[in-house]
Protein backbone atom coordinates (compact mmCIF):
# COMPACT_ATOMS: atom_id res chain seq x y z
CA UNK A 1 0.00 0.00 0.00
CA UNK A 2 1.61 2.94 -1.06
CA UNK A 3 -0.16 5.71 0.86
CA UNK A 4 -2.37 6.92 -2.00
CA UNK A 5 -5.81 8.26 -1.54
CA UNK A 6 -8.79 6.32 -3.22
CA UNK A 7 -12.57 8.12 -3.30
CA UNK A 8 -15.06 5.94 -3.48
CA UNK A 9 -18.62 6.61 -3.24
CA UNK A 10 -20.59 5.68 -0.13
CA UNK A 11 -23.20 3.94 -1.96
CA UNK A 12 -24.18 2.79 -5.39
CA UNK A 13 -28.12 1.84 -6.15
CA UNK A 14 -28.50 0.16 -9.71
CA UNK A 15 -32.12 -1.07 -10.82
CA UNK A 16 -35.24 -0.42 -12.22
CA UNK A 17 -37.41 2.61 -11.12
CA UNK A 18 -35.20 3.93 -8.69
CA UNK A 19 -36.10 7.12 -9.58
CA UNK A 20 -38.76 7.16 -7.37
CA UNK A 21 -36.58 6.06 -4.53
CA UNK A 22 -34.31 9.36 -4.97
CA UNK A 23 -35.69 10.77 -1.53
CA UNK A 24 -35.27 7.99 0.63
CA UNK A 25 -31.87 7.00 -0.71
CA UNK A 26 -30.96 10.86 0.20
CA UNK A 27 -32.82 10.64 3.15
CA UNK A 28 -30.98 7.24 4.22
CA UNK A 29 -27.64 9.02 3.36
CA UNK A 30 -28.46 11.73 6.26
CA UNK A 31 -27.82 14.30 3.69
CA UNK A 32 -28.75 18.14 4.89
CA UNK A 33 -32.17 19.24 3.91
CA UNK A 34 -31.68 21.47 0.87
CA UNK A 35 -30.54 20.52 -2.86
CA UNK A 36 -30.05 21.83 -5.56
CA UNK A 37 -30.90 19.75 -9.12
CA UNK A 38 -28.42 20.08 -11.94
CA UNK A 39 -30.06 18.94 -15.22
CA UNK A 40 -30.85 19.46 -18.50
CA UNK A 41 -34.12 20.22 -20.93
CA UNK A 42 -34.65 17.08 -22.05
CA UNK A 43 -33.84 15.20 -19.17
CA UNK A 44 -35.69 17.55 -16.78
CA UNK A 45 -38.92 16.27 -17.85
CA UNK A 46 -38.36 12.24 -18.18
CA UNK A 47 -36.39 12.51 -14.94
CA UNK A 48 -35.58 15.34 -12.81
CA UNK A 49 -39.45 15.72 -12.29
CA UNK A 50 -39.85 12.30 -10.81
CA UNK A 51 -36.40 12.93 -8.58
CA UNK A 52 -38.01 16.50 -7.13
CA UNK A 53 -41.47 14.28 -6.51
CA UNK A 54 -39.51 11.79 -4.10
CA UNK A 55 -37.17 14.37 -2.40
CA UNK A 56 -40.39 16.53 -1.41
CA UNK A 57 -42.05 13.55 -0.58
CA UNK A 58 -39.30 13.26 1.84
CA UNK A 59 -39.56 16.80 2.90
CA UNK A 60 -36.49 17.77 1.59
CA UNK A 61 -36.37 21.16 -0.04
CA UNK A 62 -35.63 21.38 -3.78
CA UNK A 63 -34.22 23.77 -6.09
CA UNK A 64 -33.11 23.29 -9.81
CA UNK A 65 -30.63 24.50 -13.12
CA UNK A 66 -30.29 23.77 -16.38
CA UNK A 67 -27.67 23.58 -18.75
CA UNK A 68 -26.94 22.79 -22.16
CA UNK A 69 -23.10 22.13 -22.33
CA UNK A 70 -20.45 21.34 -20.42
CA UNK A 71 -18.59 24.41 -20.11
CA UNK A 72 -17.09 26.75 -17.36
CA UNK A 73 -20.15 28.96 -18.08
CA UNK A 74 -22.49 26.16 -17.57
CA UNK A 75 -20.16 25.49 -14.27
CA UNK A 76 -20.35 29.14 -13.03
CA UNK A 77 -24.11 29.35 -13.45
CA UNK A 78 -24.67 26.41 -11.02
CA UNK A 79 -22.43 27.46 -8.85
CA UNK A 80 -24.52 30.74 -8.71
CA UNK A 81 -27.33 28.93 -7.69
CA UNK A 82 -25.67 27.24 -4.54
CA UNK A 83 -25.65 29.25 -1.70
CA UNK A 84 -28.32 28.18 -0.24
CA UNK A 85 -28.13 24.19 -0.87
CA UNK A 86 -26.10 21.55 0.71
CA UNK A 87 -25.62 19.27 -1.93
CA UNK A 88 -26.38 18.63 -5.19
CA UNK A 89 -27.67 16.33 -7.67
CA UNK A 90 -26.28 15.81 -11.35
CA UNK A 91 -29.83 14.71 -13.29
CA UNK A 92 -28.65 14.10 -16.90
CA UNK A 93 -26.44 12.51 -19.79
CA UNK A 94 -22.47 13.05 -19.53
CA UNK A 95 -22.37 16.50 -19.60
CA UNK A 96 -24.62 17.34 -16.96
CA UNK A 97 -23.22 15.10 -14.78
CA UNK A 98 -19.65 17.14 -15.93
CA UNK A 99 -21.17 20.05 -14.89
CA UNK A 100 -22.59 19.13 -11.73
CA UNK A 101 -19.37 17.20 -10.58
CA UNK A 102 -16.90 20.24 -11.25
CA UNK A 103 -19.83 22.31 -9.39
CA UNK A 104 -19.37 20.72 -6.32
CA UNK A 105 -15.97 20.05 -6.00
CA UNK A 106 -15.64 24.04 -6.53
CA UNK A 107 -18.31 24.49 -4.01
CA UNK A 108 -17.06 22.07 -1.52
CA UNK A 109 -20.37 20.16 -1.88
CA UNK A 110 -21.52 16.55 -1.78
CA UNK A 111 -22.30 15.27 -5.14
CA UNK A 112 -24.91 12.90 -6.29
CA UNK A 113 -25.12 11.01 -9.93
CA UNK A 114 -28.08 10.03 -11.22
CA UNK A 115 -27.15 9.12 -15.08
CA UNK A 116 -30.00 8.80 -17.17
CA UNK A 117 -27.09 7.66 -20.32
CA UNK A 118 -24.81 5.09 -20.28
CA UNK A 119 -22.50 6.42 -22.79
CA UNK A 120 -19.02 6.39 -20.51
CA UNK A 121 -17.74 5.75 -17.55
CA UNK A 122 -17.82 9.81 -16.08
CA UNK A 123 -20.79 8.73 -13.85
CA UNK A 124 -18.61 7.22 -11.32
CA UNK A 125 -15.04 8.77 -12.18
CA UNK A 126 -13.41 11.30 -10.08
CA UNK A 127 -13.32 13.44 -13.63
CA UNK A 128 -14.44 15.74 -15.42
CA UNK A 129 -14.63 16.81 -19.22
CA UNK A 130 -15.04 20.96 -19.10
CA UNK A 131 -14.58 23.24 -22.39
CA UNK A 132 -12.84 26.28 -21.77
CA UNK A 133 -10.94 28.84 -24.10
CA UNK A 134 -8.22 26.14 -24.40
CA UNK A 135 -10.70 23.61 -25.58
CA UNK A 136 -12.07 20.34 -23.50
CA UNK A 137 -10.16 19.35 -20.55
CA UNK A 138 -10.13 16.54 -18.38
CA UNK A 139 -9.46 18.03 -14.67
CA UNK A 140 -9.38 15.64 -11.75
CA UNK A 141 -12.35 16.80 -9.06
CA UNK A 142 -14.10 14.31 -6.96
CA UNK A 143 -15.95 11.05 -7.13
CA UNK A 144 -19.60 11.35 -6.20
CA UNK A 145 -21.02 10.51 -2.43
CA UNK A 146 -23.45 8.35 -3.80
CA UNK A 147 -24.95 6.84 -7.68
CA UNK A 148 -28.52 6.71 -8.12
CA UNK A 149 -29.04 4.90 -11.49
CA UNK A 150 -32.12 3.65 -12.94
CA UNK A 151 -32.33 1.70 -15.32
CA UNK A 152 -35.52 1.99 -16.84
CA UNK A 153 -34.68 5.56 -17.44
CA UNK A 154 -31.92 4.17 -19.22
CA UNK A 155 -32.91 1.70 -21.69
CA UNK A 156 -35.53 4.63 -22.74
CA UNK A 157 -32.53 6.75 -24.11
CA UNK A 158 -31.30 6.17 -27.75
CA UNK A 159 -29.28 2.59 -27.94
CA UNK A 160 -26.47 4.21 -29.51
CA UNK A 161 -25.27 5.46 -26.51
CA UNK A 162 -25.33 2.44 -24.44
CA UNK A 163 -23.63 1.03 -27.53
CA UNK A 164 -20.84 4.09 -27.31
CA UNK A 165 -20.65 3.51 -23.53
CA UNK A 166 -19.93 -0.55 -24.19
CA UNK A 167 -17.22 0.99 -26.90
CA UNK A 168 -15.88 3.25 -23.94
CA UNK A 169 -15.54 -0.02 -21.47
CA UNK A 170 -13.53 -1.90 -24.54
CA UNK A 171 -11.13 0.83 -25.27
CA UNK A 172 -10.16 -0.52 -21.85
CA UNK A 173 -8.06 -3.17 -23.50
CA UNK A 174 -5.87 -1.11 -25.61
CA UNK A 175 -5.18 1.51 -22.53
CA UNK A 176 -3.85 -0.83 -20.08
CA UNK A 177 -1.75 -1.88 -22.96
CA UNK A 178 -0.59 1.34 -23.11
CA UNK A 179 -0.28 2.12 -19.53
CA UNK A 180 2.03 -1.37 -19.52
CA UNK A 181 4.34 -0.25 -22.35
CA UNK A 182 4.69 3.34 -20.07
CA UNK A 183 6.10 1.46 -16.82
CA UNK A 184 8.23 -0.28 -18.96
CA UNK A 185 9.57 2.35 -21.24
CA UNK A 186 9.01 5.29 -19.03
CA UNK A 187 8.86 3.76 -15.24
CA UNK A 188 5.46 5.80 -15.07
CA UNK A 189 3.32 4.70 -11.89
CA UNK A 190 1.29 1.09 -12.69
CA UNK A 191 -1.44 0.21 -10.28
CA UNK A 192 -1.91 -3.82 -10.83
CA UNK A 193 -4.97 -3.94 -9.03
CA UNK A 194 -6.53 -1.25 -11.35
CA UNK A 195 -5.24 -2.82 -14.16
CA UNK A 196 -6.87 -5.89 -13.56
CA UNK A 197 -10.16 -4.12 -12.59
CA UNK A 198 -9.95 -2.56 -16.21
CA UNK A 199 -9.38 -5.59 -18.19
CA UNK A 200 -12.04 -7.27 -16.33
CA UNK A 201 -14.90 -4.45 -16.96
CA UNK A 202 -13.81 -4.82 -20.73
CA UNK A 203 -13.79 -8.85 -20.61
CA UNK A 204 -17.12 -8.43 -19.06
CA UNK A 205 -18.97 -6.53 -22.05
CA UNK A 206 -17.26 -8.65 -24.75
CA UNK A 207 -18.22 -12.10 -22.52
CA UNK A 208 -22.00 -10.41 -22.90
CA UNK A 209 -21.88 -8.69 -26.27
CA UNK A 210 -24.94 -10.95 -27.69
CA UNK A 211 -27.06 -10.03 -24.49
CA UNK A 212 -26.31 -6.52 -24.87
CA UNK A 213 -30.06 -5.59 -27.19
CA UNK A 214 -31.92 -2.10 -27.30
CA UNK A 215 -35.16 -1.96 -25.11
CA UNK A 216 -33.64 -4.53 -22.61
CA UNK A 217 -33.23 -3.72 -19.39
CA UNK A 218 -30.94 -6.85 -17.96
CA UNK A 219 -28.55 -5.35 -20.90
CA UNK A 220 -28.45 -1.74 -19.85
CA UNK A 221 -27.68 -3.52 -15.95
CA UNK A 222 -24.87 -5.00 -17.49
CA UNK A 223 -23.38 -1.85 -18.81
CA UNK A 224 -24.02 0.21 -15.85
CA UNK A 225 -22.31 -2.18 -13.15
CA UNK A 226 -19.30 -2.37 -15.80
CA UNK A 227 -19.06 1.23 -16.45
CA UNK A 228 -19.39 1.28 -12.45
CA UNK A 229 -16.30 -1.10 -12.37
CA UNK A 230 -14.36 0.84 -14.79
CA UNK A 231 -14.43 4.22 -13.38
CA UNK A 232 -13.73 2.68 -10.00
CA UNK A 233 -10.33 1.47 -11.86
CA UNK A 234 -9.86 4.72 -12.28
CA UNK A 235 -10.46 5.54 -8.65
CA UNK A 236 -7.78 2.92 -7.63
CA UNK A 237 -5.11 4.70 -10.03
CA UNK A 238 -5.67 7.74 -9.12
CA UNK A 239 -5.71 8.89 -12.81
CA UNK A 240 -7.52 7.52 -15.84
CA UNK A 241 -4.66 5.69 -17.15
CA UNK A 242 -6.75 2.36 -16.71
CA UNK A 243 -9.28 3.81 -19.43
CA UNK A 244 -7.56 5.91 -20.95
CA UNK A 245 -4.89 5.52 -24.03
CA UNK A 246 -3.70 6.03 -27.76
CA UNK A 247 -7.40 5.30 -28.37
CA UNK A 248 -8.37 8.17 -26.53
CA UNK A 249 -5.69 10.60 -27.73
CA UNK A 250 -7.34 9.65 -30.82
CA UNK A 251 -10.80 10.26 -29.78
CA UNK A 252 -9.95 13.93 -28.47
CA UNK A 253 -8.00 14.74 -31.83
CA UNK A 254 -10.79 13.32 -33.79
CA UNK A 255 -12.93 16.00 -31.75
CA UNK A 256 -10.68 18.68 -32.84
CA UNK A 257 -11.07 18.14 -36.50
CA UNK A 258 -14.93 17.95 -36.43
CA UNK A 259 -18.00 20.49 -36.31
CA UNK A 260 -20.15 18.63 -34.46
CA UNK A 261 -19.40 16.52 -31.75
CA UNK A 262 -19.48 12.92 -32.07
CA UNK A 263 -20.21 9.85 -29.33
CA UNK A 264 -17.07 10.46 -27.43
CA UNK A 265 -17.23 6.44 -26.87
CA UNK A 266 -17.99 5.81 -30.07
CA UNK A 267 -14.83 7.28 -31.41
CA UNK A 268 -12.96 5.45 -28.84
CA UNK A 269 -13.89 2.09 -29.93
CA UNK A 270 -12.60 2.36 -33.78
CA UNK A 271 -9.45 3.90 -32.09
CA UNK A 272 -9.02 0.73 -29.89
CA UNK A 273 -9.50 -1.11 -33.74
CA UNK A 274 -6.58 0.53 -34.81
CA UNK A 275 -4.42 0.69 -31.57
CA UNK A 276 -4.62 -2.90 -31.20
CA UNK A 277 -3.56 -3.36 -34.52
CA UNK A 278 -0.35 -1.41 -33.61
CA UNK A 279 0.12 -3.61 -30.42
CA UNK A 280 -0.25 -6.12 -32.25
CA UNK A 281 -3.04 -7.50 -30.50
CA UNK A 282 -6.68 -9.54 -31.78
CA UNK A 283 -8.02 -5.97 -33.61
CA UNK A 284 -10.67 -8.53 -35.31
CA UNK A 285 -11.92 -9.77 -32.28
CA UNK A 286 -12.81 -5.89 -31.25
CA UNK A 287 -13.97 -5.06 -34.16
CA UNK A 288 -16.26 -7.86 -34.50
CA UNK A 289 -17.66 -7.41 -30.93
CA UNK A 290 -18.20 -3.77 -31.71
CA UNK A 291 -20.53 -4.81 -34.71
CA UNK A 292 -22.17 -7.53 -32.04
CA UNK A 293 -22.91 -4.61 -30.37
CA UNK A 294 -24.45 -2.33 -32.63
CA UNK A 295 -21.42 0.38 -32.20
CA UNK A 296 -19.70 1.94 -35.31
CA UNK A 297 -16.58 0.20 -36.60
CA UNK A 298 -15.52 2.09 -39.29
CA UNK A 299 -15.90 5.92 -40.76
CA UNK A 300 -18.88 5.49 -42.58
CA UNK A 301 -21.10 4.29 -39.85
CA UNK A 302 -19.44 7.19 -37.18
CA UNK A 303 -19.91 9.21 -40.56
CA UNK A 304 -16.91 11.24 -41.07
CA UNK A 305 -14.00 11.43 -44.31
CA UNK A 306 -11.66 9.12 -44.01
CA UNK A 307 -9.46 11.60 -44.32
CA UNK A 308 -10.53 13.35 -40.82
CA UNK A 309 -9.32 9.59 -39.72
CA UNK A 310 -5.86 9.90 -41.00
CA UNK A 311 -5.54 13.46 -40.08
CA UNK A 312 -6.58 12.34 -36.20
CA UNK A 313 -4.26 9.73 -36.22
CA UNK A 314 -1.36 11.99 -37.48
CA UNK A 315 -2.25 14.20 -34.70
CA UNK A 316 -3.18 12.09 -31.83
CA UNK A 317 0.28 11.59 -30.03
CA UNK A 318 0.07 15.34 -29.04
CA UNK A 319 -2.53 14.92 -27.37
CA UNK A 320 -1.72 15.05 -23.36
CA UNK A 321 2.18 14.57 -24.64
CA UNK A 322 3.11 13.02 -21.36
CA UNK A 323 1.25 10.36 -21.33
CA UNK A 324 3.54 7.52 -23.52
CA UNK A 325 1.28 5.33 -25.60
CA UNK A 326 1.87 3.20 -28.61
CA UNK A 327 1.74 6.12 -30.48
CA UNK A 328 5.34 7.18 -29.07
CA UNK A 329 6.46 10.43 -29.22
CA UNK A 330 6.88 11.52 -33.11
CA UNK A 331 3.01 10.12 -33.76
CA UNK A 332 2.90 7.36 -37.36
CA UNK A 333 4.05 9.24 -40.41
CA UNK A 334 0.93 9.77 -43.07
CA UNK A 335 2.13 6.34 -44.62
CA UNK A 336 1.86 4.62 -41.36
CA UNK A 337 -1.18 6.41 -40.54
CA UNK A 338 -2.99 5.52 -43.89
CA UNK A 339 -1.84 1.78 -43.92
CA UNK A 340 -3.13 1.49 -40.77
CA UNK A 341 -6.45 3.02 -40.90
CA UNK A 342 -6.74 0.94 -44.56
CA UNK A 343 -5.82 -2.96 -42.78
CA UNK A 344 -8.27 -2.31 -40.34
CA UNK A 345 -11.22 -1.30 -42.87
CA UNK A 346 -11.81 1.56 -40.57
CA UNK A 347 -11.64 3.72 -43.99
Amino acid sequence: MDGRKIQMPREVHIGPDLIYNTGSICRDMHLDNKTLIVTGNTTYDIAAKKAIESLEDKDFSVGYVKVKKADINSVKKVEEKTNDFSFIIGIGGGKVIDVAKMASYNKKMHFISMPTTASHDGIISPLTSIKNSKGSVSIKVQSPLGVIADTNIITSSPFELLAAGCADIISNFTAIKDWDLAKRLKNTYYSESAAALSEMSAKLITKNSKIIKPGLEESTRIVVKTLFSSGMAINIAGSSRPASGSEHKFSHALDDLTEKPLLHGAQCGIGTIMMMYLHGGDWKFIRDTLKTIGAPTNAEELGVDSEIIIEALLNAHKIRPERYTILGDNGLSFDAAKNLATKTEVI
